[in-house]
């Protein structure tokens, strides 16, 4: 297949850029030639993802984080339909959150990239499409491939987002739950799940889940599969810090599914509005906020596994 790789210099708190020589000898010793671009700013990933596949590629890899992946998922589809059903989407994970590659088992040596990217294996991926509110109030969409969350999340999300990841993904996004777990509580928030009667809930966060794993390890949807043409649907309600302390293994195993505060369904649309502030994450990326829907895209592209 034709590779193009999409690189974030900046993933990996700028060792992707610093080591860019070395892994592209590497990947080239084993695939032979290809195609790259770096980015340079936000949705860039996806000018070079979309412009790569209208150039006849076949394989488009994120070589950085989850936010670079979502970035390069979003460059597949131009005026809401994928410009190549056939393509496939790839990863070499460099990020400091890392959690599309928790629900496959990868972790961050090169070599097991380069292995999944060498051969000739690849599997339907599905994607979901978000519709928002912007902060300027704009209706706006994107897609996603792991999970879309609102709630404490989307807190979350923008205290990470204006600290440094240098400790790490897990301990950046531990330190930012403690700060927005103090400012946040409980949303009431309308939701409606294919096309039924919308039910007010009480939200501390509800995760529409593609793959299994947000925040830097919490395994939100122990069940979910990104081939299965469902989402997963975690909701969280009544959780305050001393849940997320006292209930972190739970919570980054899975466990967390059993206790009272929540519930979990699997539908192919969500829909939902507050009255209320209430943020938006999006494979780790604070985009707007509340009223939204969330749709799956069954089988839209495929994922080089």
């Amino acid at each position: 297949m034709r590779t193009y790789f999409v690189v974030n210099p900046q993933s990996g708190n700028g060792q992707t850029g610093r080591k860019w020589p070395e892994i592209s000898a590497r990947l080239r010793s084993a695939l032979g030639d290809f195609g790259h671009g770096f980015t340079s700013q936000p949705m860039h990933a996806a000018e070079l993802a979309r412009r790569s596949l209208f150039d006849g590629y076949e394989c488009v890899v994120a070589v950085g984080g989850d936010g670079t992946l979502n970035e390069v998922v979003n460059g597949f589809f131009d005026s809401g339909k994928p410009i190549n059903s056939k393509a496939a989407v790839g990863l070499i994970p460099r990020g400091t959150g890392g959690d599309f590659r928790r629900t496959f088992g990868w972790n961050l040596e090169l070599s097991g990239a380069i292995e999944r990217l060498s051969g000739d294996r690849s599997a339907p991926f599905d994607v979901g499409l978000l519709e928002f509110t912007g902060h300027d109030g704009s209706s706006c969409h994107r897609y996603f491939a792991n999970i879309c969350s609102f709630g404490v999340s989307g807190q979350v999300d923008a205290e990470v987002n204006r600290s440094s990841k240098a400790l790490g993904g897990k301990v950046s996004f531990m330190l930012g739950s403690v700060k927005a777990l103090l400012k946040y509580s409980d949303r009431s928030v309308k939701v409606s799940t294919d096309g039924a009667a919308p039910e007010r809930l009480s939200v501390t966060t509800l995760a529409v889940a593609n793959g299994r794993y947000f925040g830097g390890g919490m395994m939100v949807a122990p069940e979910a599969d990104t081939s299965d043409g469902l989402f997963d649907v975690t909701i969280w309600s009544g959780y305050s810090l001393s849940d997320f302390v006292f209930k972190s293994k739970a919570i980054y195993d899975g466990g967390h599914v059993r206790f009272p505060g929540t519930r979990t369904l699997r539908c192919k649309r969500l829909s939902a509005q507050s009255e209320q502030e209430v943020l938006i994450d999006i494979d780790g990326e604070q985009p707007g906020r509340l009223p939204c829907a969330m749709t799956i895209l069954p089988s839209a592209i495929r994922l080089r596994v």
